[in-house]
C-alpha cells in the first residue's frame, strides 16, 4: 500500500508531501521495527506538457523519486540529542540539537515551504504555484553530492546525511510538526566542539560573531583565504549561486599566539540548480535577478556570483592567490573523481541527473582559471563594501567593523 502524507508545512497552507512505499499505517507503526523506508521527497512537482514549457522539467524525477532512507529516534543518534531550539530559513524548517558528544547538529527539512516567498500580489492572483514549482529547480538530493565533492576538493562542510525521522516522544513539543518527515541530518555552522578534521580549533563560529571577534582581537585574527577562495570558486564549479553570509561557518584556529578562522560551507539547497523553461529562465536574466545564476556549462555572468562578502573578505588577497586555487581544484576534481562522487546517489537518482550534472562540471572546470581571475577583477572593480553583511544586520554600523578585514 502507498501513504501519502503531509511533510513539510505551516499553520496557514501545507505546500508539500512525500510518499512512504513500505510502511502501511504510519500513525499506527512502530518504527522501531524498521531500519530504513522506502520514501520519495515530494509528488507535488509532478507537470504536464504545458507546465513543463513554462516552468521547467527541472529536478522534477528526482523529487518523486524512490529511495531508501534510514530511520533514526534522537534519544540513540549518535548517543542521544538534546532539542535546543527551532530555526530555518524562508524555506527550510530545522531543529538544532545537541549531541551526547557536545557537538551542535542540525535537522533540516529535504522538502520546502514556499509560503515565505510568495508575494502578495501572486496570492491575490492565484499565482502562488509559481514559486511553490520553483523548488523542483533544486536537487533534493543535490547537498550530497556537493559535500562529497567537496571532500575531493578538501572543501570543509557540514557533511548532510539523509535521513527519515518518526513521530517520537524525543521531539517533545515539536513532535507534530517535525514527526514523520524527510530530513538532512548534519552539523550546525556552529559548535563549541570541533567537528572538523583541522586541529587546535577552539570554536566553530558564524560570520557575525567571526566580525566582533576581530573588532577584539584586530591584528592577530587572520582569515585562510586560500581556502576561502577555493571554497568560492568550487561554489561555481557546482552552480551554488546562493552564497550569502549565512552561508557560512568558521572554524577558529589557535596557532603560536594568533588565531586563524577557515572558512566552512553550509546549506547546499542551491547547488546544481536547473533554471528551465520559460519563466526560471526569465527571472535568471542578468538584468532581473543578477544572483540567480543558471547552472550551465559556461558561467555567461560572473557578476552575479559576487557578493559583498567577498569584497569584504578578499579585497585584499593577491590575484595570484585565485589563479593557484582554481588550477588546485583542476588537478583534484579529474574527470575520475567527479565520475566516482556519484556513488554518493542511490542508483535511480544517479541514472536521472549524474551524467547532465558531471558533464557541466567538467566544462566549467576547464574554464576556472578564466574564472577565477574574472571573479577577481570583480571584486577589485566593485571595491571596498559600504555597507553591513546580510546576515550580519544586529553588528553597529561603524568605520572599524567594514575596515577590519582591510587591516590585515
Amino acid at each position: 500500500m502507498v501513504l501519502l502524507y503531509w511533510s513539510v508545512g505551516s499553520t496557514d497552507k501545507v505546500y508539500s508531501k512525500s510518499i512512504i512505499y513500505n510502511i502501511n499505517e504510519i500513525e499506527t507503526t512502530n518504527f522501531r521495527d524498521y531500519d530504513s523506508v522506502e520514501v520519495s521527497p515530494s509528488d507535488i512537482y509532478k507537470a504536464d506538457d504545458i507546465k513543463q514549457i513554462f516552468q521547467g522539467e527541472q529536478y522534477r524525477a528526482a523529487w518523486s523519486a524512490k529511495v531508501k532512507v534510514p530511520i533514526v529516534f534522537l534519544d540513540t543518534l549518535k548517543g542521544g540529542m538534546t532539542i535546543l531550539k527551532e530555526g530555518g530559513g524562508k524555506q527550510t524548517h530545522s531543529l538544532r540539537l545537541l549531541g551526547a558528544d557536545g557537538i551542535t547538529y542540525t535537522l533540516r527539512s529535504v522538502n520546502k515551504d514556499a509560503q515565505a516567498l510568495i508575494p502578495e500580489i501572486l496570492k491575490s492572483l492565484n499565482l502562488e504555484n509559481i514559486v511553490v514549482d520553483g523548488i523542483s529547480a533544486q536537487h533534493p538530493f543535490g547537498a550530497m553530492l556537493a559535500a562529497e565533492l567537496s571532500d575531493y576538493a578538501k572543501v570543509l562542510h557540514t557533511n548532510p546525511q539523509m535521513v527519515f525521522v518518526p513521530k517520537q516522544k524525543a521531539l517533545n513539543q515539536f513532535n507534530a510538526t517535525f514527526g514523520n518527515r524527510l530530513y538532512l541530518f548534519e552539523f550546525e555552522t556552529e559548535s563549541k566542539v570541533n567537528y572538523t578534521d583541522l586541529y587546535k580549533v577552539i570554536e566553530i563560529i558564524d560570520t557575525e560573531d567571526l566580525q566582533e571577534l576581530k573588532l577584539k582581537l584586530k591584528d592577530s585574527l587572520h582569515i585562510d583565504e586560500q581556502r576561502l577562495v577555493r571554497s568560492r570558486l568550487f561554489d561555481m564549479l557546482i552552480g551554488d549561486w546562493d552564497r550569502h553570509t549565512k552561508q557560512w561557518a568558521w572554524a577558529i584556529q589557535y596557532l603560536d599566539s594568533t588565531y586563524k578562522a577557515v572558512p566552512i560551507a553550509g546549506d547546499r539547497d542551491n547547488a546544481f540548480i536547473n533554471l528551465e523553461g520559460i519563466i526560471p529562465s526569465l527571472l535568471s536574466h542578468k538584468n532581473i535577478v543578477k544572483e540567480l545564476r543558471p547552472f550551465d556549462k559556461e558561467i555567461d555572468y560572473m557578476e552575479g556570483y559576487v557578493y559583498p562578502f567577498d569584497r569584504y573578505f578578499l579585497l585584499q588577497t593577491p590575484k595570484q592567490v585565485f589563479i593557484q586555487e582554481a588550477e588546485t581544484l583542476q588537478k583534484r576534481l579529474t574527470d575520475s573523481v567527479l565520475e566516482k562522487s556519484l556513488e554518493v546517489w542511490p542508483n535511480n537518482i544517479r541514472d536521472l541527473d549524474g551524467p547532465e550534472i558531471i558533464e557541466k562540471i567538467k566544462n566549467r572546470k576547464k574554464d576556472i582559471r578564466d574564472y577565477a581571475i574574472q571573479f577577481y577583477n570583480i571584486i577589485q572593480k566593485q571595491g571596498k563594501v559600504e555597507s553591513i553583511l546580510k546576515g550580519s544586520e544586529d553588528l553597529e554600523l561603524n568605520t572599524a567593523f567594514l575596515n577590519c578585514f582591510e587591516c590585515d
